[in-house]
């Protein structure tokens, strides 16, 4: 049974739709699918259902795209719940504020923080839900975990290789530095007097 991909990749290529029945030849070698109700030797699944034998769908570069949008979410309901907070504390000190809403004071710091965070996390989730609704939002960070999916990280020797350097080079530049001060230290202490 095709897959979803591969009926895209079918249309895409010869331009029509392809057959419901048609057997995916993945490995190149052409595919045999069992007739259903006719056992292969030694196969237990034989009997089962079309969606029991289904294989499962590797999600690839979309997980990043789902953590992306979760860590967004927890982002922003921390962020919204601290101005929330810095807001509702701002209007309890301010005289003005509390004679036209008293309720400002009902409530202590903590519970104020509370109530803050509780309201944080339901902007945060608002926003993070109408966002990822929008269809080209989603498609972007699909694209954009879809190129980096596609970079060839370095490993770790070669980390541990630059990181070196870059320390060596570092040392040589500070103490390159530190020397010139003291020289030019010393020549200034020689032209003004000390």
């Amino acid at each position: 049974m095709a897959t979803k991909l591969e009926e895209d990749e079918k249309r895409d290529a010869t331009g029509e739709e392809p057959e419901a029945d048609a057997v995916s030849d993945v490995s190149g070698m052409g595919a045999i699918e069992p007739v259903p109700g006719e056992g292969v030797p030694g196969d237990e699944r034989s009997d089962a259902t079309p969606e029991a034998d289904a294989t499962p769908v590797h999600l690839g570069a979309t997980k990043y795209v789902h953590a992306a949008f979760i860590g967004a979410a927890i982002l922003v309901a921390y962020l919204s719940g601290k101005v929330v907070t810095l807001l509702w504390n701002s209007f309890a000190e301010w005289p003005t504020a509390v004679r036209a809403v008293p309720q400002l004071l009902s409530y202590g710091e903590s519970e104020r923080e509370s109530f803050g965070l509780l309201a944080g996390a339901l902007i945060g989730v608002i926003t993070v839900v109408q966002t990822y609704r929008k269809e080209h939002i989603r498609r972007w960070a699909g694209e954009v975990a879809g190129e980096l999916s596609k970079v060839t990280w370095p490993n770790r020797e070669t980390v541990t290789n630059g990181t070196v350097v870059v320390v060596i080079a570092s040392m040589i530049a500070t103490a390159y530095v530190a020397l010139l001060d003291k020289f030019w230290g010393f020549v200034t202490n020689l032209v003004y007097g000390a």
